[in-house]
């Protein structure tokens, strides 16, 4: 300081010498930010872990820069690390994040997790609302606080029961679209031939890379059923929106990168040394708004001239744009946040969709047995010549009724939906293996792998499983109300996939895919998650809203796709999961090359 004060001294306010005030004084300000960063590294390094409550808790060890986050969130490896760590420490642990000065706590104690995903004491870091706000805007996942609860409560009616069943004919049409032309791609087993029969009994059939067709289809229907506009990119996966989502989303996948970390606290750099993976996301962000302010546009005039004659729908965009036209301040939407939640919808509705039908493939794929056995329930639901009808037994789920073929080309649109799409809908949902199947494959795969939430103030998490600390203290040694104290800025690992295979909650086979595990949970509400329940659609005021949407779609693919084909694993492919934004399927070996879902697809007999 006293070096500093010299330096200050020696400047006169009569001096001349302008180049030598100004040296003066870049050395002053250089020398006081490096004097500032070497505070802050002191302090992040060394003093605040002194004090950090956190450092009691026990947890794996490392050395002074090591990480734990490769082992906790890498799927190949955290399923094994969650066991090991919870027998080992207890339900509550920490780890350490960018080193061993960074104390996180890691939670499978349920009390705790709902505490930490119910509180206003937590919320999403802002580097995660950042990334998100880049890909998708200020939508409802990158809000929190008062704005989140507004979004929140204005788009809640899309997704009531009533809007699901409304929209059944989108689903219907478009699993039937992707039908017909994988029909196409997969050759018949109608033939007679001794060589062409010897070929389908040694597994002929198309090796499909099903993932892009899910996702394709999960945007068509988010476009139809949300803003009552058909992208078409099941037709051709070049059309112009879809195909800016997916290089963006490919991009986000490959993950973050020490450039990645800089850009968050210094986001000059994204303008000033502009990557080829940013000149791309920029592009793709540049098409998507275009045609994001086209269909608002069209949806506004549809929407007042509806209200001439007293009309309303319930889609999402409907309801944003009522919001946006609002004369209430507190209820209206600026044209920004309107386009922000179309982006937020469209982008990450349907990559959780499409990403659980990807999963249902493959599991069905994997485990022939069950793929038998869900097949044979949903044929009861057919005749051989009438398509879905009532197969008159007692569980069918069906009341007699005309037949409906929705194809391709003869959409009734989600406002005038087909009375026999309701009542198809309603057949699906009494499907009881066909819910057991969806249930587990969202439980052993959830497109989420994990959450993160930071405490923005002091807080006492509630535990219900002991935690002896380092000092030799057990906190809720004898089932009094404890707490572990962590303080503001500490970062909370929520264990979506963790939850879901807990021995605890699920049994000593947690870890395989087993249906029938349902057979003895009457009652199933996945936003709100417990024992014998999911925590895959997250809880609290951040939960899924479209839950039932992703339910109801992934359930009548399937019953769509199973009536008419055979899913069997490729030969020589090995399938592992990647957790990016969402836990896509991957190649092994084939990174590189983007999610990858190859399956043989067969005739079905």
């Amino acid at each position: 300081m006293n070096a500093l004060l010299n330096i200050l001294a020696g400047v006169s306010l009569e001096t001349r010498d302008m180049p030598v005030l100004c040296i003066k004084i870049c050395v002053v300000a250089i020398i006081t930010v490096v004097l500032r960063g070497i505070f802050w590294f002191l302090d992040m390094m060394l003093i605040k872990p002194l004090f950090d409550p956190l450092r009691l808790v026990p947890g794996p060890e490392g050395a002074v820069m090591q990480t734990h986050l490769r082992q906790v969130l890498d799927p190949s490896l955290s399923p094994r690390t969650h066991v090991d760590w919870t027998t080992k420490f207890g339900k509550n642990f920490r780890i350490h994040g960018f080193g061993r000065h960074d104390y996180r706590l890691m939670s499978l104690d349920f009390r705790s997790m709902v505490h930490v995903l119910s509180s206003p004491s937590f919320e999403k870091p802002w580097q995660t609302r950042t990334l998100l706000s880049r890909l998708i805007g200020s939508g409802i996942f990158s809000m929190e606080g008062a704005e989140h609860k507004k979004q929140r409560r204005l788009i809640a009616p899309a997704f009531s029961a009533q809007s699901i069943k409304n929209m059944a004919p989108i689903f219907f049409r478009k699993a039937e679209e992707v039908c017909e032309r994988w029909k196409k791609m997969v050759p018949s087993q109608s033939v007679k031939s001794e060589e062409s029969v010897s070929d389908l009994a040694s597994g002929s059939g198309s090796k499909i890379d099903v993932a892009p067709w899910m996702s394709r289809a999960a945007f068509d229907i988010v476009g139809l059923a949300g803003f009552n506009y058909d992208f078409h990119s099941v037709e051709d996966e070049t059309e112009e929106v879809y195909s800016a989502y997916r290089k963006m989303f490919d991009i986000a996948d490959k993950g973050i990168n020490l450039r990645a970390i800089l850009e968050f606290y210094f986001p000059i750099m994204r303008k000033l040394f502009v990557t080829d993976d940013i000149r791309v996301t920029n592009e793709s962000l540049k098409t998507i708004a275009r045609t994001g302010k086209k269909i608002v546009e069209e949806r506004k005039a549809e929407y007042l001239a509806a209200q001439e004659h007293g009309m309303e729908n319930k889609d999402v965009l409907t309801l944003l744009i009522k919001a946006n036209l609002s004369t209430d301040p507190a209820k209206r939407l600026t044209d920004k946040e309107l386009l922000d939640q179309c982006s937020t919808f469209l982008l990450a509705g349907s990559d959780s969709v499409s990403n659980g039908l990807c999963w249902s493939i493959f599991l069905l794929a994997s485990h022939q047995d069950v793929q038998k056995r869900l097949r044979q329930e949903i044929r009861k639901m057919y005749t051989t010549t009438d398509g879905y009808h009532s197969d008159s037994s007692d569980d069918s789920g069906f009341q007699d009724n005309t037949p409906c073929h929705l194809h391709p080309a003869e959409s009734s649109g989600w406002d005038q939906p087909c009375s026999c799409s309701k009542t198809r809908l309603d057949a699906i949902e009494n499907l009881t293996y066909l819910d057991h199947v969806v249930r587990e494959v969202l439980r052993f795969c959830p497109p989420i792998h994990s959450t993160i939430r930071v405490a923005v103030k002091d807080d006492k998490i509630p535990i219900t499983h002991p935690v002896t600390l380092k000092n030799g203290q057990t906190l809720g040694e004898k089932g009094e109300e404890s707490y572990i104290n962590i303080r503001k800025g500490s970062y909370v690992h929520i264990p979506i996939e963790g939850f879901n295979y807990s021995e605890d909650v699920w049994g000593p086979d947690a870890q395989e895919f087993r249906p029938e595990r349902w057979n003895d949970v009457l009652e199933w509400d996945p936003s709100k998650p417990g024992i014998n329940n999911l925590m895959t659609f997250s809880y609290g005021p951040h939960s899924c809203l479209g839950h039932k949407w992703t339910i109801s779609e992934i359930k009548i693919f399937l019953c769509t796709l199973l009536h008419s084909f055979e899913f069997h694993p490729v030969e020589g492919v090995s399938i592992s999961k990647l957790n990016t934004i969402i836990t896509r399927p991957y190649v092994k070996g084939e990174w590189s090359a983007g999610p990858q879902l190859p399956i043989l697809v067969r005739e079905a007999k």
